[in-house]
């Protein structure tokens, strides 16, 4: 496993980052402590989740997902984990999220509630990278950072970061703290995969010349680019499959979003490409993250601990600039397929 520094903080993090938005749905705990126990042997010390998971989220499930990770983390040593959790983004965002009765903004009260929850599920003092989930575009950001930085100032809170932020709430962001002199955010966690390379038209640059960590979700896009989903069938027992399938429509929305059928065309190029180099279409996929500067650490998640090795690889493939060339000729050919 190798490891970085995330944004310009003291954050040294695996190059692999373990997700665990299944935990308490589609992984049980013993599932779920089987999948932490085979990435911490292998060596990954980053671990990210939310106030909400598991996913889809629910007002009956939001939190187990903290409290199997605390339970698994109690007989570690606490600074051998980089721990990563989220703050709900306000109800005025993509969906209304199920805690505090859907009335959430990212200010001090329902961050400083947030913070305190998460803390008690996860039996822990501190949380090393605390996140907005997603941002709040009626509270002034200057508020949020306010509140977010007494976290740091408590002792309760490392460092900062954001997701699913766009060029100008990021560098609005920035230069709030830097002219107020507020801690920063580290990071931004966004969707980022060969089936979506949107990052690429303008966040990458404040990522680059800010010195930001991208951290990205679904580089495996969902598990699309494992080849796994194959047109015209079902996809039973495969999230997207379940999502198709599901009364809520902002939930069955997303299959079509990441199985659309470009998006499937373009997997089936890339899985073909990956078998051409001798490598697994999910190796591929994660190394694909991993090969730009501005990614300390790739979000990977998985239902079972089988699921992780071929992603595992990823950490250590360096890609050849020919298969990357392939990669980017299928892009062209087949371009945005997520939208």
């Amino acid at each position: 496993m190798q490891y970085n520094y995330i944004g310009k903080s003291g954050l040294r993090v695996s190059n692999i980052c373990m997700g665990t938005m299944t935990f308490g749905k589609k992984c049980d705990k013993k599932n779920s402590f089987e999948i932490l126990d085979k990435a911490y042997a292998k060596g990954i010390n980053f671990f990210d989740m939310a106030e909400v998971y598991p996913v889809p989220p629910s007002a009956e499930t939001a939190g187990i997902t903290e409290e199997i990770f605390g339970e698994w983390m109690a007989d570690k040593p606490r600074d051998s984990i980089i721990l990563a959790t989220k703050v709900a983004g306000a109800a005025n965002g993509w969906f209304v999220p199920p805690v505090r009765h859907g009335l959430t903004a990212i200010d001090a009260f329902h961050i400083t509630t947030a913070v305190e929850g998460s803390l008690r599920r996860l039996k822990t003092d501190y949380i090393d990278l605390y996140q907005v989930h997603w941002p709040d575009t009626v509270v002034p950001i200057e508020e949020s950072l306010e509140a977010l930085d007494q976290l740091i100032r408590s002792g309760k809170v490392r460092y900062l970061g954001t997701s699913n932020d766009n060029a100008y709430g990021l560098s609005k962001a920035l230069m709030t703290s830097h002219f107020r002199k507020l801690k920063r955010f580290e990071s931004i966690q966004n969707n980022f995969s060969m089936l979506n390379r949107r990052f690429l038209d303008e966040i990458a640059l404040v990522c680059e010349k800010e010195q930001v960590g991208l951290l990205p979700y679904s580089p495996l896009a969902g598990g699309v680019l494992s080849g796994k989903y194959l047109p015209g069938e079902n996809w039973q027992g495969f999230r997207f499959g379940d999502y198709l399938r599901n009364p809520d429509a902002r939930i069955k929305a997303q299959a079509g979003r990441f199985a659309n059928d470009r998006a499937l065309a373009a997997a089936q190029k890339y899985a073909e490409i990956a078998r051409k180099y001798g490598l697994a279409p999910v190796t591929m996929a994660t190394a694909w993250t991993l090969s730009f500067d501005f990614v300390p650490s790739t979000i990977v998640g998985a239902t079972h601990p089988d699921q992780l090795d071929d992603i595992f690889k990823g950490s250590a493939t360096l890609l050849a600039k020919e298969l990357m060339a392939e990669c980017d000729s299928v892009n062209q050919e087949i371009l945005y397929p997520m939208g």
